[in-house]
């Protein structure tokens, strides 16, 4: 049996590396880890392409091909789907936005798997090799994920990458963020790998670094704690996400220190606490913002911090003090984006009973692109602000008042880390303009044909 795994990617990072040759992204780990579910008694040949660091060859021969989508991929995956079954491939679908629209999905495949795929995805090939194969596979996932196999980063173009070493200790998030795919697509899991486990991948990387991909393992402190002290004996250097909660736990922030973090990723999302009781991240306490910043640059570690422009109750003053907020405290790497209404989430929901969307084209759901009319301002503007706060902050003077404030061990990462980003901020997708004055054309799902 021939396997082809297949990521489409949407068309802001399709190809394209910026300012360095090699990508700033890390690998993702669904293809590796579906790739290392495949039950060996089928003697698969597995190849994987990752369209965000290779152009996609369509001239394979494969029996099965498995393509992953998100909301943002989702008419990419289609067309290549369509164009694939045509010429006589079987083809499954899967990821977050299959999981989120089944019903849409099944137009452009022979078989979905929704959900986590530990269960599903052997059970499928197995269906298939039999002759058996389903039209939809999902099984619920436990609170605890035991005998997850190991990624083969061994099939991936290493070098397209900054790094292969992305490893996931939880999945899942407690939270129900108004805005969020992850509490509708998971079902509310919040589950964890042992330990043990965790530390047994993390040994066999090339290198004293790794990336976690988790959405927030410190969700559990007591998980968390027990994990950053076996990691300790390992020195690694280590780069994950992580709620307020990481700062606002005086033994949980001195345990990441000392196991290795180096940076994290925090989800402020906006600067006014009634803006986040609003999008019910109530359990950030926006006052306390500063003092979370600091901490963490007391402790050696960096912050890629993530706002979000478009919420309700925000006018056109929120792009300012946002872009003062970041250049106060000196967030290490802003990064901004518009509210998104994915499909499944209480946002869409809302917008969708009110009448606020302007369109379903999946490809401009990327959080880059305004795609629902908004309360405090026009789409125009919002789009606009979006702008204007990526080009501000990565302007030479906020450049480098910002990184005045980075930890010195880890000024070089974040000193290239802001070079791509200024890079992306000078580029940003042009894709929108005239979406605003002619939205019949983005009803379609066709948006491009697939190149061969």
């Amino acid at each position: 049996m021939k396997i082809q795994l297949l990521s489409p990617a949407g068309e802001i990072h399709r190809n394209s590396t910026g300012i360095f040759k090699r990508s700033l992204r890390y690998a993702p780990l669904t293809l590796t880890t579906l790739a290392a579910m495949v039950p060996e008694e089928l003697g698969a040949e597995v190849t994987i392409q990752d369209e965000g660091v290779q152009p996609l060859d369509l001239n394979f021969d494969a029996d099965v091909v498995g393509i992953t989508a998100i909301t943002g991929t989702a008419q990419r995956a289609y067309n290549i789907a369509d164009e694939l079954r045509a010429r006589g491939h079987t083809v499954v679908l899967g990821g977050v936005h299959p999981t989120l629209m089944p019903e849409e999905a099944s137009r452009h495949a022979d078989s979905l798997v929704t959900g986590y795929a530990e269960q599903t995805w052997p059970q499928l090939l197995r269906d298939y090799s039999a002759g058996n194969l389903r039209p939809h596979y999902f099984a619920p996932t436990g609170r605890e994920l035991r005998g997850v196999p190991i990624a083969r980063r061994e099939l991936l173009r290493k070098k397209g990458y900054a790094t292969v070493n992305s490893i996931e200790a939880t999945r899942g998030c407690p939270h129900q963020c108004d805005f969020c795919v992850v509490p509708t697509a998971w079902k509310g899991v919040y589950a964890h790998r042992p330990v043990d486990d965790v530390i047994a991948e993390l040994q066999t990387f090339e290198g004293r670094h790794a990336i976690f991909i988790d959405l927030s393992p410190v969700e559990d402190v007591n998980y968390a704690k027990a994990l950053y002290r076996a990691m300790i004996p390992l020195r690694i250097r280590w780069l994950g996400l992580a709620t307020t909660r990481l700062a606002e736990d005086a033994e949980l922030l001195k345990l990441a220190a000392q196991s290795g973090c180096k940076g994290v990723l925090i989800g402020f999302e906006s600067v006014s606490q009634a803006t986040l009781n609003g999008a019910r991240k109530q359990f950030h306490a926006a006052s306390r913002y500063a003092e979370h910043v600091r901490r963490l640059h007391d402790h050696g570690i960096g912050i890629q911090g993530c706002f979000v422009f478009g919420f309700d109750d925000e006018d056109e003053s929120v792009f300012e003090r946002t872009v003062e907020f970041v250049d106060k405290t000196k967030i290490d790497l802003p990064r901004y984006a518009v509210a998104t209404p994915f499909p499944g989430t209480p946002l869409y929901r809302r917008l969708e009973a009110e009448g606020r969307l302007l369109h379903r084209n999946w490809s401009l759901y990327d959080v880059e692109h305004v795609v629902f009319q908004p309360k405090g301002m026009s789409p125009e503007r919002l789009q606009e602000g979006l702008k204007w706060s990526w080009q501000q902050s990565y302007s030479w003077p906020s450049f480098f008042r910002r990184l005045s404030g980075a930890p010195w061990s880890i000024l070089p990462l974040w000193l290239s880390t802001n070079l791509g980003y200024r890079y992306f901020a000078q580029h940003l997708p042009s894709k929108a303009q005239g979406i605003f004055r002619d939205l019949s054309l983005t009803e379609s799902h066709q948006v491009e044909p697939v190149a061969v």
